[in-house]
């Protein structure tokens, strides 16, 4: 009995993603196609039965999806002749030998997965990520009842003993600052001893990989102009490049936009279905299902990329070794003159980026990421279980589980343009999202302490701690180290009564080597990142980093209230980039 024949499977429209269907002849066996009918498959009748049947995850795993029965065959709706190959012979052991596989544009086929299976589609985004890695299983309960505890303790030693809380809180906000202080000077000179290695060479056209990035907009109505022509300006071939542009589905101020923008062919929208949760790490994992590139990058709405970093990008790669599964790019800003508050955030991003991550790779350390400009091996990331869609700061967490996992990450030398945040409650309510999810990210891998050394080994593990904690406790006990302003101004201090003058000039000295140093660190990463900001500006920062303690209240407390709440940025309101 001969093969039943079929649509006709026709080369995919872009170059770089799928093999030829030629290819797919040769190896399917004996299969043979005819080209599809010139309406969209997927807007036809579907029988209901056959994604269950075959499984909705595998169906996304595989990029295929079975459609409906005609005749004594499966119409089984494929993105490109590769992954129907691929797919053929799970299909086959499901469904019998006799498929009838119609090609569907890639933005069809991600309509039909959306509208047809959308609640499917966010449960998978939301639990991609395993239990025991997501801080989607802590206890909420156990959280109040942990905070209430401290907060009854404290209160009760305020009581009976405050001497002793007094001494408590300035030994571990100075065990904070000479930590923090001794690991940033660590870190950026390891970076400065770095021998200068030369960039790897570009990669020929031909040889360059297909990419995916990928952007969560969430009411960017007014930014969605701006970022198709930023993105434009990128230099990489767009038979090799795709956007993916993830809108919630009742953001049709967002979407609406987009559509009057006439996006060019490698830019599409999908449409995120509603869920449980709302957050970007979501977002991104409803996308990640659709991604076709090797490399998926993650950009924001504001975002302005230097137009060779995908180029030198794949070059990294290239280059690097196997176990090195993510690069991450420099963040800037092109707002760094607007106020106080926006040089306060370029200096703050200028240490972070030119000295301290450059510096945490180089001493082998689990790095945190940053939510933009970030670009992984997308099997990596798929193997991982992708983000973590319940936490608010799923940039940092992906960093932590790349290195449990065996896989590094190296910074890239490109930076990305961003808009600084220029007002002081929008700066609280974004620095805020940070830290709970800081502290989000510890408390879930801090769940296991053994396990997690054994993953880290010593060295990652204190790495680990010294990042989060330290920055945990610096947005804690900043407010008692500002009273330490009293002294030098003459009007004693607390300390005096507790301490000897030897304990108090000894608070004073580290005191003083801890601005020493930060002055000094923050001078150099300014003259590294090229902002021509007057020096001056880094003794401000005294005023700048009280804010995060106002920050750090509203996470603690959301933290136990509204753990997955996501505190949106809104973008757009100081954008001076071209």
């Amino acid at each position: 009995m001969s093969e039943p024949t079929g649509p006709d499977l026709p080369a995919p429209s872009v170059p770089g993603f799928a093999m030829p269907a030629q290819a797919l002849l040769r190896q399917d066996g004996g299969a043979t196609f005819r080209r599809p009918p010139p309406r969209d498959p997927a807007a036809g009748p579907s029988d209901p039965a056959l994604v269950p049947q075959f499984g909705f995850d595998r169906c996304l795993d595989l990029g295929v999806l079975p459609w409906s029965r005609k005749g004594g065959e499966v119409v089984v709706l494929v993105q490109d002749a590769a992954r129907f190959a691929t797919a053929r012979p799970a299909l086959a052991a499901c469904f019998g030998p006799f498929l009838r596989p119609v090609e569907t544009a890639p933005e069809a086929f991600r309509r039909a997965v959306c509208d047809r299976f959308g609640p499917a589609l966010a449960l998978r985004a939301e639990t991609r990520t395993r239990p025991d890695e997501s801080c989607r299983r802590l206890d909420g309960r156990r959280l109040r009842r942990a905070a209430l505890g401290l907060f009854l303790a404290l209160g009760a030693l305020a009581v009976m003993a405050p001497v002793a809380l007094v001494t408590l809180v300035f030994a571990l906000a100075l065990l904070a600052l000479a930590v923090n202080t001794g690991f940033k000077f660590a870190a950026a000179l390891a970076t400065l001893r770095a021998d200068a290695t030369p960039p790897p060479p570009p990669l020929p056209e031909v040889d360059l990989p297909p990419v995916t990035l990928l952007i969560a907009l969430y009411r960017e109505e007014d930014i969605a102009p701006r970022l198709i022509r930023r993105l434009e300006r990128l230099d990489y071939p767009r038979d090799r490049l795709e956007l993916l542009l993830v809108v919630e589905d009742d953001d049709t101020a967002t979407r609406a936009a987009l559509d009057a923008a006439r996006l060019p062919p490698w830019m599409s929208i999908v449409t995120a279905p509603a869920g449980s949760i709302r957050t970007k790490p979501r977002a991104l994992n409803i996308a990640l299902d659709f991604a076709r590139g090797d490399i998926v990058g993650v950009y924001d709405a504001e975002d302005a990329p230097a137009p060779d970093q995908l180029r030198k990008v794949a070059a990294a790669f290239a280059a690097a070794p196997p176990d090195v599964a993510c690069m991450q790019a420099a963040l800037d800003y092109y707002n760094p003159r607007h106020n106080w508050l926006s040089r306060c955030f370029t200096l703050e991003y200028a240490l972070w980026f030119r000295l301290v991550l450059p510096g945490i790779e180089r001493l082998g350390l689990p790095m945190p990421l940053g939510g933009t400009s970030l670009f992984l091996k997308r099997r990596v990331l798929l193997d991982l279980g992708g983000w973590d869609a319940h936490n608010v700061t799923e940039d940092a967490d992906l960093g932590i589980r790349l290195a449990r996992h065996g896989h590094r990450t190296r910074m890239v030398a490109s930076t990305t343009q961003e808009e600084a945040n220029c007002r002081p409650l929008p700066w609280v309510r974004q620095r805020s999202r940070w830290i709970k999810g800081y502290l989000m990210t510890w408390a879930t891998h801090m769940r296991r302490p053994r396990q997690l050394w054994r993953d880290l080994g010593a060295r990652g593990f204190l790495g680990f701690q010294i990042v989060f904690l330290g920055a945990l406790a610096q947005v804690s006990l900043v407010p008692a180290l500002v009273t330490l302003w009293s002294i030098p101004l003459g009007y004693g201090h607390v300390l005096a009564r507790v301490l000897p003058p030897q304990g108090m000039g000894t608070v004073v000295l580290l005191c003083l080597l801890s601005e020493a140093l930060n002055f000094v660190l923050h001078l150099v990463a300014l003259r590294r990142s090229g902002h021509r900001l007057s020096p001056l500006w880094i003794v401000t920062l005294h005023g700048y980093f009280p804010l995060g303690a106002l920050a750090g209240l509203k996470a603690f407390a959301e933290t136990v209230t509204r753990p997955f709440y996501w505190d949106k940025t809104r973008h757009g309101q100081f954008d001076s980039a071209p």
